[in-house]
């Protein structure tokens, strides 16, 4: 149930004339009144001997016992209440209950006897809209201060009451919701989302990663935005506007959102804090590809999730800030098989990445960094390297997702904690599509190593760590990180040693295979390839390799002189 308190307004009459109108875009349908505030106000909408200045003359007749010296000149009250996205459609004598309710929690009507006169209007399935005048029958003013809060708290209490959808608290950070008209503008164009949204969307990628004004700009020219300039007598630009080519009003001018329309983050001037506290660089050549964009943004992502977990709160709503911008970057050049669950886990997050506790710029600057070489490096295949290095940075990303969940949750942000886990399960599906092949193939090669390795290999995960070996080992996802435990001891490590490091330093109980967690974060630590097919198993003897004290001497011949040296 979701409340919405309006601008105050001037006209009573043109108000009651839009509700029961057909609407901007002929989208109400069957307006009638479902409840008043002595339940005998007049319909217009289903009473053919009701006018329209019939019900304004009601309401407005407490204006009468001011002087016009005292009347308030913005003396009528518009709120509106919307069922969540899901819920069942509500009767008239529900929606009328949740009139009372809300009218008299937000203080116009709190049942003295004296309270302003309003009337509750339907002309669709999920929401009324309530109107009122803002004079109370004794002549005073109503006390209907912090009413948005007070309707918000009273819904919650509705949703339990109706068993409806509980709708998480806000705090106010959220971006704006497409309005009605909007909603059926784009129904009757045949469109999946509104202009507000993919207008949102649109913009928030092309900020992903920007290290300038001009950047931005031309992002958005390249976009296909149509983008306005505000300036200043200066030249300075003040603020910026944009439309979809094909979005236009009834006489045919397109039609322009300013960037605080579409997210609070997206204003010029929030825009600019992250320019200016932290600057990103070009991308280095060795980043240009793909493979290498995602790698560093694992790294990322990474020492993000540390941050998230033990830093201040300034630096954690940094890192979200900023890895809103890599879940931006990710989406856009995902390859097709991941790309709708990381458009979707990027639409989610976006949520998350906003709350009051102001972010301190400057250390989201490796963040900021991976999201801009990311989109430098342009669309990535969904094989090979590319394919391997990009399952390995969504299942980072999912940590984090998980991870920032638990700190707004901590922090009683309901509505950003519930996003960021929306976010998960979409970047958990995303991995999944990701790493089928490479886990398969380092699953296959898992299973053709010779015995004597895969008790080694074995004989490390248990020595590491013991508490979880048992749950590991019985995973079908073993294999491959056997494999990749070889692949780590081929290059010089100590597979115990990259075991402890791995599991100690982030939480694994939220992992559905902890193999493929590991095989993952041993990957990135030891520098070994993502693509399964650059490192084969086969190349390591385990007669040349020194068998650690914790592995029986029986199964493993003795080291060389080479091995001894390492």
């Amino acid at each position: 149930m979701i409340p919405s308190i309006h601008k105050q307004g001037a006209s009573t009459a043109g108000l009651i004339a839009y509700l029961f109108g057909a609407g901007r875009s002929e989208e109400h349908v069957d307006p009638h009144l479902v409840a008043s505030f002595d339940g005998l106000a007049p319909d217009p909408g289903r009473d053919l001997g009701a006018t329209e200045d019939d019900l304004q003359q009601l309401l407005d007749e407490p204006l009468h016992l001011l002087s016009e010296d005292t009347r308030p000149d913005k003396h009528v009250w518009h709120a509106s209440v919307r069922a969540a996205p899901g819920d069942r459609t509500l009767t008239d004598a529900e929606w009328a209950d949740i009139a009372r309710r809300v009218i008299a929690a937000t203080g116009i009507d709190p049942g003295d006897g004296a309270g302003c006169r309003w009337a509750a209007v339907r002309h669709a399935d999920d929401h009324i809209h309530l109107i009122a005048t803002l004079v109370r029958e004794d002549g005073r003013k109503p006390d209907h201060h912090r009413s948005g809060k007070r309707a918000q708290a009273e819904c919650r209490r509705i949703e339990a009451d109706y068993d409806l959808h509980r709708v998480a608290p806000g705090d106010g950070t959220a971006a704006k919701r497409p309005t009605s008209a909007e909603r059926h503008k784009a129904q009757r164009q045949g469109r999946d989302r509104t202009a507000r949204e993919e207008l949102r969307e649109t913009v928030r990628r092309a900020a992903a990663g920007t290290g300038s004004e001009a950047e931005f700009f031309d992002r958005l020219a390249s976009a296909g935005l149509l983008v306005k300039r505000r300036t200043a007598p200066s030249g300075d630009t003040l603020g910026y506007t944009v439309a979809l080519p094909e979005d236009r009003n009834k006489d045919g001018a397109p039609v322009h959102y300013s960037g605080s329309k579409l997210a609070p983050d997206l204003s010029l001037p929030r825009l600019r804090e992250r320019w200016t506290g932290a600057p990103t660089r070009p991308t280095p050549a060795q980043a240009s590809r793909p493979a290498s964009a995602r790698r560093h943004a694992t790294g990322a992502v990474w020492h993000a999730v540390l941050l998230i977990d033990h830093g201040d709160d300034g630096t954690v709503a940094a890192q979200l800030a900023a890895a809103g911008e890599v879940l931006d970057a990710l989406a856009k050049t995902s390859a097709a098989h991941t790309r709708t669950q990381l458009r979707q886990a990027a639409t989610a997050f976006e949520r998350a990445a906003r709350s009051h506790i102001r972010a301190e710029r400057g250390q989201d600057q490796a963040l900021r960094q991976a999201a801009r070489d990311l989109v430098h490096s342009g669309p990535a295949l969904g094989r090979g390297e590319d394919g391997a290095a990009g399952a390995m940075l969504i299942d980072m990303a999912f940590f984090l997702a998980v991870a920032a969940s638990a700190w707004h949750a901590r922090k009683s942000h309901a509505q950003q904690a519930v996003a960021a886990l929306q976010a998960a399960d979409h970047l958990r599906a995303a991995y999944e599509a990701a790493a089928a092949q490479p886990m398969a193939l380092f699953q296959q090669r898992g299973r053709h190593m010779s015995p004597p390795l895969q008790h080694q290999q074995a004989a490390a995960l248990r020595h590491a760590v013991p508490e979880l070996a048992d749950r590991i080992l019985a995973e079908p996802g073993w294999p491959a990180l056997a494999a990749t435990l070889a692949d780590a001891q081929a290059a010089g490590h100590s597979p115990a040693d990259l075991l402890a490091e791995a599991t100690q330093r982030r939480e694994l109980d939220s992992a559905t295979s902890i193999s493929d967690v590991l095989v993952w974060r041993l990957r990135r630590l030891a520098q070994l390839p993502a693509d399964p097919s650059s490192a084969p198993v086969g190349t390591v003897r385990t007669g040349s390799i020194q068998a650690p004290a914790y592995i029986a001497q029986t199964t493993v011949k003795p080291a060389s002189d080479n091995a001894r040296r390492r």
